[in-house]
């Protein structure tokens, strides 16, 4: 048999326009998947394990600048204890806002994906401060030699912000058990417990408004850094 006797060799059939349209479907609908599998991720993470927070004011520089965007760990405290020193992030309702009715589900994580766009804050009444009193704590400024004491013992504050003193305004006031003082590092710039002494709750954070604890500096890149979490 020569080669001219040979039968042509078969080739695959170019596919349909039918099937075509069935390939670029089922692309689709694969492409789609991933997008609402990531969706589906961030939303999970943010909501349960990890978020991103956008500094909104400078009430605790110099440690956090306007327009940092930290990573705050929402777990910290499911296997541990809050800590004087923590730098924290809380829903303010109740304690440094009133009156105000709280955000649904839908809201607070389309603002979640603001804050990691770096678009917008968490929230009108997310804050973000230093711990300096826990519950059963005696918090007093200022001793003598002008130090803010806790239970008797000064807090040595190498976070404040150059210049200012650890309070413009006295104060003297017991930690109730569930609740937290807390403070913002730039102290004359910063409307924190001290503002809410006359208020419902005397400006005391109830510790179950806590969303989690600042763990670092993750932009700008010249700024990112984990956040040492110090001593009161």
């Amino acid at each position: 048999m020569t080669d001219s006797d040979a039968a042509p060799q078969e080739r695959d059939p170019s596919p349909s326009p039918v099937e075509a349209d069935e390939r670029r479907s089922r692309s689709w609908r694969l492409w789609g998947s991933c997008l609402l599998a990531l969706v589906l991720g961030f939303a999970l993470t943010s909501a349960f394990v990890m978020q991103a927070f956008l500094i909104p004011s400078g009430s605790m520089e110099n440690t956090l600048h306007v327009g940092d965007r930290v990573v705050v760990n929402k777990l910290a405290y499911r296997f541990g204890d809050i800590e004087r020193g923590d730098i924290v992030v809380f829903d303010g309702t109740g304690s440094f806002v009133h009156g105000t009715s709280e955000p649904g589900p839908v809201v607070r994580a389309a603002r979640s994906v603001g804050a990691y766009l770096g678009l917008a804050s968490s929230g009108d009444t997310d804050y973000i401060k230093r711990v300096i009193g826990i519950g059963g704590d005696r918090v007093v400024c200022c001793d003598d030699a002008g130090r803010l004491t806790v239970n008797g013992e000064p807090v040595h504050e190498p976070y404040l912000h150059p210049g200012d003193e650890p309070s413009g305004v006295g104060f003297d006031v017991e930690v109730p058990s569930g609740r937290l003082w807390v403070l913002g590092d730039h102290r004359s710039d910063s409307s924190d417990s001290r503002d809410h002494l006359g208020s419902p709750g005397g400006g005391m954070v109830p510790e179950e408004r806590v969303i989690g604890r600042a763990e670092a500096v993750v932009w700008p890149p010249s700024r990112t850094g984990g956040l040492r979490q110090a001593d009161g």
